[in-house]
């Protein structure tokens, strides 16, 4: 192992402790605040998601071979540029 691979292999150990022993230290207010944080990170990705974006290619073409080209037609028609 060269010594760049040695010092940022140490430098995430010393990243991941500090992080595990705040969380260790942590009161009972700020916890819930994460708590907070996690729900309001599920409601933006998968809600989200499920509700105002929706698979269009998968609606709209059968199979891969189908999807494929119309990306591939969409990114290289110079009338959509």
């Amino acid at each position: 192992m060269s010594n760049n691979q040695i010092r940022s292999k140490n430098l995430f150990r010393v990243i991941w402790q500090f992080y595990l022993e705040g969380f260790k230290n942590q009161k009972e207010w700020s916890r819930q605040v994460w708590l907070v944080i996690l729900i309001k990170l599920f409601i933006l990705f998968f809600v989200m998601k499920l509700f105002f974006f929706p698979n269009f290619l998968k609606s709209k073409y059968n199979n891969d071979q189908e999807r494929s080209e119309y990306v591939i037609d969409q990114l290289t028609n110079p009338k959509n540029q």
